[in-house]
């Protein structure tokens, strides 16, 4: 169906609501994703994606930031590096329970301090889409825009949350609770914990969650109305 096929529907659709009690408006081809920001000049389809970046982004960085924000989250908690889980079972049953938890706890806090400083690299990289970056990412898949974002901004993410995991790790001990921990099954050939870069694991595993995050509010704002909170986002996401 045409776009303007569709306005017509819509519109003989709220013409007989009234006549069909209790009646649940269709939902109509040609509206959604593929007809994101038809008939919108470029200039304001580039506005409405960095609005929805900017809107993500924040809530994103605000999620993960608080406290619990990966601990307390399934989805992205931090999870014992993958040389310590095939120990993990008999470590409790050591136990080592209460060290693991704590160890676990502490990677994820250490996430969540070095969470904000997405923020300010999130911003630039919003300034800097360009209208050709928004026409192709405006009618892709649910994620497409935060696989461009994470594609942009993970080198300097990298950077910029190493220097935090790293304090937050030394003043919590993390290393040498993994040290200790792997230090539980010498006789293993895998359990090589000087090897293993335990600060590079949280960070890696800390930008995978806020990414997953990001992904999130992408797809809430291109499926849920609700979700669009300003009047750019209306127009190029939902304003059929």
């Amino acid at each position: 169906m045409s776009h303007r096929a569709a306005r017509l529907a819509l519109i003989c659709c709220l013409a007989f609501a009234p006549v069909v009690a209790g009646a649940q408006l269709p939902k109509l081809p040609g509206f959604g994703g593929s007809s994101a920001g038809a008939g919108l000049p470029d200039t304001q389809i580039a506005s409405g994606l960095k609005d929805a970046l900017s809107v993500g982004t924040q809530k994103a960085v605000k999620l993960v930031a608080q406290p619990g924000g990966y601990l307390d989250n399934q989805a992205i908690k931090i999870l014992l590096p993958q040389s310590l889980r095939p120990v993990e079972k008999g470590l409790r049953a050591a136990g080592q329970g209460p060290k693991i938890d704590d160890f676990v706890a502490s990677m994820n806090h250490a996430a969540e301090s070095a969470a904000p400083e997405a923020e300010k690299i999130f911003a630039g990289a919003v300034r800097e889409m360009t209208i050709d970056d928004a026409r192709k990412l405006l009618n892709g898949g649910d994620t497409s825009i935060t696989d461009y974002f994470k594609s942009k901004t993970s080198a300097e993410l990298t950077t910029a949350f190493r220097p935090h995991v790293e304090a937050a790790m030394k003043e919590n001990g993390v290393t040498q609770q993994y040290q200790a921990l792997a230090g539980q099954a010498p006789q293993l050939p895998f359990m090589n914990s000087g090897k293993f870069d335990i600060d590079s694991y949280v960070v890696s595993k800390a930008l995978d969650g806020l990414f997953y995050m990001l992904g999130e509010q992408e797809k809430q704002i291109r499926t849920n109305p609700a979700a669009r909170s300003t009047a750019l986002l209306k127009q190029v996401f939902g304003g059929k």
